[in-house]
């Protein structure tokens, strides 16, 4: 029987952490625990992951993620769940290689046979949102995101309020769809205004309304707006998404699927979503193995709507960006708004391994930066 013999972790830039499973007949499965700002604390996560699992049979991937979740006591959180994440990835990108096929098929079988997907393009620092909206649109992209303010107080007056609007309205005048990003950083103050102001100029959706530990807010502006709500990069299971579901608070579920339990818990959330009638986006600002763990979820994912897609994004670099670390770019050649379903075995990208352990000789040590008023307050980044 084959068993695990080793898990290796590789922090490579621009601010991503790979994970590397390999097992005792010689097969190999990458997946991606990238936590920005704190990926150091998923590395030590892995000292519990390695203790656990070497040894134990790599295609039990739903026994080695219980076993990960419910035996350490001390349950959730982004760094836990970004560990389990990664090494959830890996496990199931290994047994499609084993099998010799995607690990939609493991899923179920596609749904669709094209993935759309959206790119960002800045709102605050970079400001310059109508000139990049076009270039995504010549990279074959018609839909963006873009933040919906730059960094603002609890409460701000109607300049801060009018230069959202301005700002969207450049955008949608390129004819591209356009999802606008809170990003946490408005309060409840200022949210429930900003929405209104935007509504008429239709944004796809508006993603972070409110930091996700306001729920009752969230309930308050969702019953205030026509505009569907978008949440989940900060949640990291099904039981942190259940009270929005029963809340009827949002519109579009967006798990991070390097955060929140991989493909096997995601596709739990977007099972749950179902019942709820809500749709799915899952969060990806990250790298190609976790981009490419959505989109085996979104080929078989029936409430699936749109894919985030790092390329190019404000993080990146231009040694170490979406494609750097893959030897099949091709296969994410965005066209007409979206890619193909990946048909190659596993996650469908196959990684260029000497590159990651070239580049994680000198690993990145990625901080958001810190924004502050004029009053010298911290401001939400």
């Amino acid at each position: 029987m084959s068993k695990i013999v080793a898990i290796e972790t590789f922090l490579v830039p621009p601010r991503w952490l790979f994970v590397r499973i390999e097992t005792s007949d010689g097969a190999v499965g990458w997946g991606e625990a990238s936590l920005e700002g704190h990926a150091e604390a998923v590395v030590g996560a892995f000292e519990t992951v390695r203790d656990r699992l070497i040894g134990c049979d790599p295609n039990r991937i739903e026994d080695a993620w219980q076993l990960l979740y419910r035996l350490g006591f001390y349950r959730g959180g982004p760094v836990f769940m970004s560990a389990i994440s990664g090494v959830d990835q890996a496990l199931w990108d290994l047994r499609g290689q084993t099998l010799g096929v995607p690990v939609a098929d493991l899923l179920g079988g596609r749904v669709r046979d094209r993935i759309r997907v959206y790119a960002w393009i800045g709102g605050d620092r970079p400001s310059d949102v109508a000139a990049a909206a076009l270039v995504r649109r010549d990279q074959g992209f018609d839909a963006v995101k873009m933040n919906g303010t730059e960094d603002i107080d609890w409460l701000s007056g109607p300049a801060a309020v009018d230069a959202a609007v301005e700002r969207l309205g450049l955008v949608r005048d390129t004819g591209m769809d356009v999802g606008v990003d809170f990003h946490g950083r408005v309060h409840k103050p200022m949210a429930r205004r900003l929405v209104a102001a935007l509504e008429p100029l239709s944004p796809l959706f508006i993603e972070e309304v409110l930091l996700s530990e306001q729920p009752e807010a969230i309930a308050q502006v969702a019953a205030q707006t026509s505009v569907p709500l978008a949440l989940g990069e900060r949640l990291f299971s099904r039981w942190d998404f259940k009270p929005f579901f029963e809340a009827a608070s949002i519109d579009i579920a967006q798990p991070d699927l390097s955060h929140a339990g991989g493909i096997s818990e995601g596709r739990r959330i977007a099972a749950m979503a179902e019942a709820y009638d809500v749709a799915i986006a899952p969060h990806c600002p990250l790298g190609p193995l976790a981009l490419a763990a959505c989109l085996q979820l979104a080929a078989a994912t029936p409430n699936f709507v749109i894919q985030e897609m790092s390329l190019g994004i404000h993080y990146n670099q231009p040694d170490a960006d979406l494609l750097t670390y893959i030897t099949n770019p091709e296969v994410l050649t965005v066209t007409a708004g979206s890619v193909a379903v990946l048909d190659g075995p596993g996650l469908g990208v196959t990684i260029d391994e000497a590159h990651v352990r070239d580049a994680a000789r000198a690993p990145h040590r990625w901080r958001n930066p810190v924004w502050r008023g004029r009053d010298g307050s911290l401001r939400e980044w």
